[in-house]
This record gives C-alpha cells, sequence and structure tokens, in this order.
C-alpha cells in the first residue's frame, strides 16, 4: 500500500531529525512502503496487523501465549499480509475500526499496553504524535503514563469512517468525538480541514492548529523549463492511487471528452501512482473503457513507480489533474505536480481552492469531466499561460511547502504544546 500519509510522515521525521530534534517513527500495523530511505528502520513494528485481526475475531487470541503473539508480529508474516493490504474495504471493517478507537477498552488493548510499556523501556518523550485521528484512542493510556502532552494529526480520516456500514459509522465518530478530549493539540494540513473536522468532532478552532503539507524537494531540480511543453504531443496526466476515491474515472471520462474535441487528436494520457490487489479491477474497467471509445492506445498506466520514476513521470506532463470528487484534506500530489513546474486542474471544492490560491499553479472547475474537459483545453490551448501557472506553482512551492518549512512549523508547534500542558500541569 503507497501512502501519502507515511511519505508525509517520513519526510517529516527526517526533516525534524535534520533540526536536531531527536524523534523516534514508530510504525504500526504493516511494514512501510516508501519512496525514501525508511526513517523508521530498527524500531518494532507495533499492533501487528495480524495480531490486531485475530484479537477482533478470537476471544482465546486476546490471551494467547506470548510466543504466540510474537509468531504473529514477525517481519516476515506481516510483509506477505501487507501484500493483501490493498484489498481492505470500509464496509468489512466496523466493527475492528469501533474497537480500536476505543483504546485500552477495546480488543486491541494488548497491543497498546506493549507499546507504551516499549516507550517506558527505551524513551524519555517530551511529546507524543500520533499520525491520524483513528489513533486518538491511544492518546489516554499515553498521558496517564508518560506525563507529556499528546498531538494528533488530521489526515483525511472523515472519507474512511463516512464509508463505514451503520450503526458502526455513528459509533465510531461518537468515540472519536469523546476521545478527541485526550488530545493536547490537532494539526491539519488545511484551513478547509480544521474547520470539517473542529465541526465533526465538536473541537475549537484555538485546540487547532494549521500547518500545510510540505515535499522533499530533492530531485525536482531548482530552474523551469523555458519551453511549454503543450505544443507537438501535449499530456495529461494523473498521480494517485488508482481509485475511484481520488476520481480517476472522472479524469478517465474527460480525457475521453476531449479526444472528440478539434486539435486534441494527439492528446495522451498517462496515469500513475499506487495500484494495489483491490484496485486492479477498477482500473481494468477504466481499460476497457477507453477501449470502447478506440482511446485506448493514447493511455498508459504506470502503477506504483519509484521516486525518481515518479519525478520523471510529472516532468513529462503539459496538465496534472487529480479530481478527487470526496472533500480531500490537502493532495500532496497536487504540490508534488508544481515542484515540477506542471499547471494543475482540480475541482472547486475541499482543499483545492485553498492550495491554487496559495500557489497560483493552476485552475478550479467545477467538479464533473466536461467542467474539467473545459479547464484542461483552456490550458493545452494557451501553452504560454500553462506555462506561467506551472512557474508559479514551483516557486511558491519552493518557498512555502516544501519539508523543511513543514518541519519547522512542526517543531514550533510541538513546542508551544509542551510549554502549555506543563503550565497546566503546575497549576492543576
Amino acid at each position: 500500500m503507497f501512502c501519502g500519509g507515511c511519505f508525509r510522515d517520513n519526510a517529516l521525521v527526517a526533516a525534524l531529525r535534520q533540526l536536531g530534534h531527536h524523534t523516534l517513527m514508530m510504525p504500526l500495523y504493516l511494514p512501510l512502503t516508501l519512496d525514501e530511505e525508511n526513517q523508521s528502520a530498527g524500531t518494532p513494528i507495533f499492533f501487528s496487523g495480524i495480531n490486531v485481526f485475530l484479537e477482533q475475531k478470537s476471544k482465546f487470541f486476546r490471551n494467547a501465549p506470548d510466543w504466540l503473539h510474537r509468531i504473529f508480529a514477525t517481519p516476515r508474516l506481516l510483509k506477505l499480509a501487507s501484500g493483501q493490504a490493498g484489498k481492505t474495504n470500509p464496509k468489512d471493517l466496523g466493527e475492528l475500526t469501533v474497537s480500536m478507537l476505543r483504546g485500552e477498552e477495546g480488543n486491541q488493548a494488548r497491543e497498546l499496553e506493549e507499546l507504551v510499556q516499549w516507550i517506558v523501556a527505551h524513551e524519555k518523550p517530551e511529546i507524543i504524535s500520533l499520525s491520524n485521528a483513528l489513533l486518538v484512542s491511544m492518546a489516554r493510556r499515553l498521558k496517564q503514563t508518560l506525563k507529556v502532552p499528546v498531538v494528533c494529526s488530521l489526515q483525511g480520516e472523515d472519507s474512511f469512517l463516512d464509508s463505514l456500514p451503520l450503526p458502526h459509522r455513528d459509533l465510531a465518530w461518537k468515540i472519536l468525538a469523546k476521545r478527541a478530549a485526550d488530545v493536547d493539540l490537532f494539526i491539519a494540513p488545511s484551513r478547509y480541514f480544521a474547520e470539517l473536522m473542529g465541526r465533526r468532532l465538536g473541537i475549537s478552532q484555538e485546540r487547532i492548529k494549521v500547518i500545510h503539507n510540505g515535499i522533499n524537494l530533492e530531485g525536482y531540480g531548482s530552474t523551469q523549463n523555458s519551453k511549454p511543453k503543450t505544443q507537438n504531443s501535449p499530456t495529461l496526466g494523473y498521480f494517485a492511487r488508482m481509485c475511484p476515491e481520488k476520481g480517476l474515472d472522472i479524469l478517465v471520462d474527460a480525457f475521453i471528452a476531449l479526444k472528440k474535441r478539434d486539435g486534441f487528436e494527439t492528446l495522451k494520457l498517462k496515469v500513475g501512482g499506487g495500484c494495489g490487489p483491490g484496485d486492479e479491477p477498477f482500473v481494468k474497467k477504466l481499460r476497457a473503457r477507453l477501449r470502447e471509445h478506440a482511446v485506448m492506445e493514447d493511455a498508459e498506466f504506470f502503477p506504483n513507480l519509484t521516486r525518481i520514476e515518479k519525478q520523471e513521470f510529472l516532468r513529462s506532463l503539459s496538465v496534472f489533474c487529480v479530481p478527487a470528487p470526496y472533500g480531500e484534506a490537502f493532495g500532496l500530489y497536487v504540490i508534488e505536480a508544481m515542484a515540477a513546474g506542471v499547471p494543475v486542474v482540480q475541482p472547486r471544492h475541499a482543499a483545492y481552492p485553498e492550495l491554487i490560491e496559495r500557489t497560483g499553479g493552476g485552475i478550479l472547475c467545477e467538479p464533473d469531466s466536461i467542467a474539467l474537459a473545459d479547464g484542461i483545453s483552456e490550458l493545452l490551448r494557451n501553452p504560454e499561460h500553462a506555462l506561467a501557472l506551472g512557474a508559479a506553482g514551483r516557486k511558491a512551492v519552493q518557498e512555502k511547502f516544501h519539508m523543511g518549512e513543514m518541519a519547522r512549523n512542526t517543531a514550533q508547534a510541538f513546542a508551544e504544546a509542551a510549554r502549555d500542558f506543563s503550565v497546566a500541569n503546575r497549576k492543576a
């Protein structure tokens, strides 16, 4: 599973270490799949995905001997299990999600205790950072034992929770809102998502700090191409997980519509990004749709690229678009495309208007295939304008959306949370 959240967290840890902060990254569930050096190397994997599942399904396994528990947490077995990770579906995870959100009261309490005791034995943290809100159930136990503040990042958890079946969906949101009170500070990647999760979890905006995501700029270069990439063989590109949640089917429909218009006979479509076992049937249907409209020969798919391959892929594009229909909390892929100097066309909703406003690196359209086709057409027919947008986006990412800036802002937020926690405890 290629996970944007894992990429972001891994790069953030590396940047915090470069700033001189002792930072430990603790992977959960399964081994990480990354396109940069793994910052969690040497740290055990906690909440073994196999154990978490078996503890949910079997009362016997919750009390199984330690040796059996350790067997199902071995890297070899977890790596084997990770090959099936893309097949998981929120519709099948209602009970497990609710149990995990119960923390020390859930079926996975043993996993939480092992994590806490390992930290006690090996580290003396000044702060604990949870990578997403689905982990807030850990906050209470961590604070009780370690006596330190807990900060939690927000990373688009609403789409997963809203996909759970009833009654687990409503119960999960209710427990999450209750457990959110144990967290000292939330960090959101956009104003849009800070406001949305504040409303849904009953969190005051004073407890949410907005820190935009950043990327590692290494490999993206420092100069912008001087010639537009839209004249001879224009290429429309997509780079995200190949799934309906990211709107790949919408983009395919936009591409088909464009191919029927005069002047776009040579237009190419390049689709890159994560494609796991659960995504393959969806991609197969899209290939069939492209063949049905006789444009498959102008479309290419590039699954699971390395970091270098991804950068080369992005640099080959004329216009970039990932029209996620759901409320995207940020969209790391947008600033990756901008870092490569590619102008973007995005739907006018969720965090996209905020990103376009902050960067000037693209245009916004209504979230449907025809409107997107019109926007893409606008840039392809005006290559100089597209070049200017690409240059503006690149400049903005280099100045505002790089990992060094994100790490400095995050470190400052951590320091403020630690200070406030210390003051509150002295008063108590």
